[in-house]
């Protein structure tokens, strides 16, 4: 560990190499945590299935490279099928969960996790795949740091699609009624919100946002059908740091787990770096629990 400190101190263009890695990565994550941030606020569900939503995302995108479709030119199609099945899980599972406890909306959607894990599974088999992007990888500063095209692309495509959603909640009439209810509900149904289906849409948005992300990362990492767990936590890490409705917040987390996680990777071990996130959930949850407890005494 300290011999790869050093290592980072000796040749600081190791730096630029991990600080360009981690925000490329850690644009997708934002995207994903941006989903979550939306269902949480809105509908008060905590998704345990986001993680599996980029993986299914992932695998469409891959099958459809199968058949001669490019994974970038798959996006689209992609969305499309995955706001489809979100909304009728939405219809089958999900409507009956919101009004109920915590627990009733975790356990519904840790199902869903397990039911999306093994029906991948059994669709795709245990094995990893990658979809083929086909773009090249180039060095720089000297051939010391490797830039790859799809990591670029995937960064601006995160942007658009980033910039594309906040445009819609704001503008749209759909999107001034999913923030009218995510204020307050009941007086956004008295208004003539149908707020059922504000709901749905959320939901479908949700996981057309997670499909959106699997596209991206089945080209540049690798897709397996339990795989989707690291980007739940992922995704609970920068939505519980950053705070509901934050987005400038969420942005900023999910790029900071991104370069992180690439830091961890390279001084601890590559075993160690999916693991950053969950420590971070920790110290977070820590934190949290902190602020309540002073908050309680400020009260009394």
């Amino acid at each position: 560990m300290f011999d790869n400190i050093n290592l980072l101190t000796l040749a600081p263009v190791l730096n630029v190499q991990l600080l360009l890695d981690g925000l490329f990565i850690g644009a997708i994550f934002v995207l994903a945590a941006y989903g979550l941030a939306l269902v949480w606020g809105v509908m008060n569900v905590k998704n345990l299935a986001q993680g599996e939503f980029v993986i299914m995302g992932g695998y469409l995108a891959w099958h459809l490279g199968t058949l001669g479709v490019h994974p970038i030119l798959s996006m689209p199609i992609v969305i499309v099928i995955m706001f489809a099945f979100g909304w009728v899980l939405y219809l089958t599972i999900i409507r009956y969960v919101i009004t109920r406890d915590l627990f009733t909306s975790l356990l519904a959607t840790f199902g869903i996790a397990l039911v999306l894990q093994q029906a991948l599974n059994l669709a795709y088999g245990p094995e990893v795949r990658t979809a083929e992007s086909g773009f090249q990888t180039h060095a720089i500063l000297g051939g010391l740091v490797t830039v790859a095209e799809i990591k670029v692309i995937s960064f601006f495509l995160c942007i658009l699609l980033a910039a594309a959603v906040i445009t819609f909640m704001k503008k749209s009439r759909m999107g001034q009624a999913i923030r009218a209810t995510a204020q307050d509900a009941r007086a956004a149904k008295i208004m003539g919100i149908d707020t059922e289906r504000v709901y749905a849409f959320t939901y479908s948005l949700n996981a057309a946002i997670c499909g959106a992300a699997g596209v991206l990362v089945s080209m540049i990492w690798v897709i397996q059908p339990f795989y989707g767990i690291p980007h739940s936590i992922r995704a609970f890490v920068i939505v519980t740091a950053a705070g509901l409705g934050n987005i400038p917040g969420v942005i900023i987390t999910g790029l900071g787990l991104g370069v992180a996680e690439q830091y961890s990777g390279f001084v601890l071990g590559l075993e160690f770096q999916q693991a950053t996130a969950l420590i971070l959930l920790l110290l977070v949850l820590i934190w949290r629990q902190i602020q309540l407890a002073q908050h309680r005494q400020v009260v009394q």
